[in-house]
């Protein structure tokens, strides 16, 4: 098997891309964001247990947050950035293992052992030697995973958003490690998975909140505005996704240029005078 990747609603038969992805996403490229979750996983398992002993770390906090954003569907196709990625993920994982004394023949989940190659194509094949990427089995329990992983991963985005507009809940960064360190454990029941996917939800609607304080602090409370909702001839930039204060900063740029900046629904905020 090349690769296997059902991150979105558009997985090839509806089960996951095996050859290539309908995205344009490269076996390599489906390899590296799978083992940079696993890197993710090592940290929290580590960090969960340095959190018990009064560790903080505002640094490797947003690596964790940015991490799982950078997860998202098609938020990063680049290789080369993906592996800096997991190496740097290794490097915060060996430091806290560090702190906490471990050492490398102990009993720790494979996240945790794990030591990536440098090079993309060497961690590809180690990936598939250690069968690190193979399908899971098609089950509830597997089901639930995958749901509290992409709710992490949609919350980290908005978690993302909300510190770039200096907003941030230490609760909220302690539940990411939490989270994703149940994720190592095997032996959860469906009840223990269900519980923590709707924690997942109640941490996001926390999230949220920052987010929404963030946003009315820096743009103001949302009001009635007309906007033009047709298009113009010429140069054009079309902007997804939900990021205002990167939409607000391109409008800025753009200012003056005769370059057009088309959004959606979500981004309209932005577009407030």
């Amino acid at each position: 098997m090349e690769m296997f990747c059902n991150q979105c609603e558009q997985a090839a038969k509806g089960t996951g891309c095996e050859i290539a992805g309908v995205c344009g996403k490269q076996p390599t490229t489906s390899v590296l964001l799978d083992l940079l979750t696993l890197q993710l996983k090592g940290i929290a398992h580590c960090g969960v247990r340095l959190r018990k002993q009064g560790w903080s770390d505002a640094a490797v906090d947003r690596f964790v947050m940015e991490g799982l954003f950078t997860t998202v569907t098609n938020v990063n196709f680049d290789d080369e950035r993906l592996l800096e990625w997991v190496m740097k993920g290794q490097s915060i994982k060996t430091g806290l293992m560090d702190k906490l004394g471990i050492q490398k023949g102990s009993d720790l989940p494979r996240s945790v052992t794990f030591i990536p190659e440098n090079q993309v194509e060497e961690l590809r094949r180690q990936a598939l030697v250690e069968n690190l990427l193979m399908p899971r089995p098609d089950s509830d329990l597997e089901s639930l995973r995958q749901l509290i992983l992409y709710g992490l991963r949609g919350m980290a985005a908005y978690a993302d958003h909300a510190l770039i507009l200096g907003e941030s809940d230490p609760e909220v960064n302690a539940f990411f490690y939490r989270a994703l360190d149940a994720l190592n454990d095997g032996t959860l029941s469906a009840e223990a998975l269900t519980a923590l996917a709707l924690e997942v939800g109640k941490v996001n609607i926390r999230t949220m909140e920052l987010l929404d304080k963030g946003h009315t602090g820096h743009f103001g409370n949302p009001e009635p505005t007309e906007v033009s909702t047709g298009t113009k001839a010429g140069p054009a930039i079309v902007v997804s996704g939900h990021d205002l204060v990167d939409l607000e900063a391109l409008l800025k740029q753009t200012e003056g240029t005769g370059v057009q900046i088309y959004t959606h629904g979500e981004m309209l905020p932005a577009h407030r005078d």
